[in-house]
């Protein structure tokens, strides 16, 4: 039935989702930095603002958080409270890291090791986590981690879970059993946190079936990598799974101070064991903004349906002044460099599943219409859609790759020593109210 609003015919894509980010006017921006339009543009063109067309007009729309960003380079000028009230907001760095470094050009892990190319060249993902907790890659190529014991039955956790329950939300409430029946994970030497580490990244690989196959976790556990348990408890349907998703966990690895990262350290600054950092972690991935992303491209995936679709789905997200779910990122102006990988590996294993050839599709509109590239989020949910995983696998797979990453800044937060504790700049009344 063909349904109007106003005389205008309604889209199935024309909805009200949350959006990724905030655009604003032309005239909007240039207030809130400040600056006459000339200089805006000017900003633009220069690629520190990021600007949306409007179809069907000559207008634009700007990305807020960028203006942001610039307005806190800006304010620096002020002095030392300027700079440290916008530092948060995707401002100037807060933190010294030396676990990874990124730039407009790429990451890298310890400064010295491209991320794209351990992973394209089939550095283990355990490798790649001795390299970020310890600084140095080990020479062998082939780091192997002990088998940890079962520390209760599957069936157990799976009774406590309603049917259907995600993947990740599953991990969340197995670290933490696990944190309780750890009666001496308190103040750890390091190379018993390290063990504990190993141990912990083996388990969230393992059990990330429990909810829907309890019986596969034992399994799992049994194999000899992280990338092949997760094979297994999925029960991946490609002889290739090992190999990809270990390239995938080898590119979530780390990314500097992200939300959930900065979770972690928040909580090791004051002392909390390692199954705490982790679980602080988890909560802030769980986030609509975060972890959540994945989830937002799979429902994308999902309304585009067929990739002829794909041209429509753009443009009416455009048309509101919205930026498209998974693409653009505010560190790669020219484009994340650890998509591309994650996307060839998807068209390679299966380029006939729906998800990689709408995510495909969605992909050369953005790039044809001069749009940001796509997030590595669009890689994920593609491969794993090729892989024939269940829903929230994508977001899952970058759940157990980014824990070899909280541990690394947990153990060097705990060697900065210093409790995070930034200051609130007060903005309420100035006296009480009157009677």
């Amino acid at each position: 039935m063909d349904r109007r609003r106003g005389g205008r015919s309604q889209s199935r894509f024309d909805h009200r989702p949350e959006r990724e980010e905030a655009l604003v006017s032309a005239s909007e921006a240039a207030a809130l930095l400040g600056v006459k339009l000339a200089t805006l543009y000017t900003y633009v063109s220069r690629g520190l603002v990021r600007c949306v067309p409007v179809p069907g007009t000559k207008e634009n729309r700007y990305a807020r958080a960028d203006l942001e960003r610039l307005k806190v380079r800006h304010d620096a000028r002020a002095g030392h409270a300027a700079v440290a009230a916008g530092a948060l907001l995707w401002g100037e760095p807060v933190i010294d890291s030396a676990v990874s470094r990124v730039e407009a050009r790429g990451l890298a892990y310890r400064g010295l090791h491209s991320a794209v190319e351990l992973a394209t060249q089939g550095c283990s993902f355990e490798d790649v986590a001795e390299l970020l907790w310890s600084g140095v890659l080990p020479k062998r190529r082939d780091t192997t981690w002990p088998r940890p014991p079962m520390p209760f039955p599957p069936s157990a956790l799976a009774a406590l879970l309603p049917q259907g329950t995600p993947p990740a939300e599953v991990l969340a409430t197995l670290v933490s059993l696990l944190g309780a029946r750890d009666t001496v994970r308190f103040a750890a030497p390091p190379d018993q946190e390290l063990a504990r580490a190993r141990s912990l990244l083996r388990h969230l690989a393992a059990w990330v079936c429990a909810a829907r196959a309890p019986e596969r976790v034992e399994l799992a556990l049994r194999e000899g990598t992280v990338a092949d348990s997760l094979a297994r408890a999925w029960d991946a349907r490609s002889s290739h799974a090992p190999a990809v998703l270990n390239q995938a966990l080898v590119l979530c690895a780390d990314h500097e101070l992200n939300v959930s990262t900065f979770a972690a350290r928040v909580t090791a600054s004051s002392g909390a064991d390692l199954y705490a950092c982790v679980s602080a972690a988890m909560a802030a991935l769980s986030g609509a903004k975060h972890g959540g992303a994945c989830d937002r491209v799979e429902a994308l995936l999902a309304e585009v349906g067929r990739p002829e679709q794909a041209k429509e789905a753009v443009a009416t997200y455009l048309e509101r002044g919205e930026a498209v779910p998974g693409f653009g990122h505010r560190l790669y102006p020219q484009g994340d460099p650890r998509t591309p990988p994650l996307i060839l590996a998807a068209r390679e294993l299966r380029p006939d599943a729906r998800a990689v050839r709408v995510g495909s599709a969605l992909v050369e509109v953005m790039r044809d219409g001069g749009h940001p590239a796509p997030s590595m989020e669009v890689g994920l949910v593609m491969l794993a859609e090729a892989l024939g995983l269940p829903k929230g696998a994508a977001a899952t797979v970058f759940a157990v790759g980014r824990a070899a990453g909280w541990v690394a800044h947990v153990m060097e937060q705990r060697e900065q020593g210093h409790l995070l504790r930034p200051r609130a700049r007060f903005v309420g009344p100035s006296s009480p109210p009157e009677d």
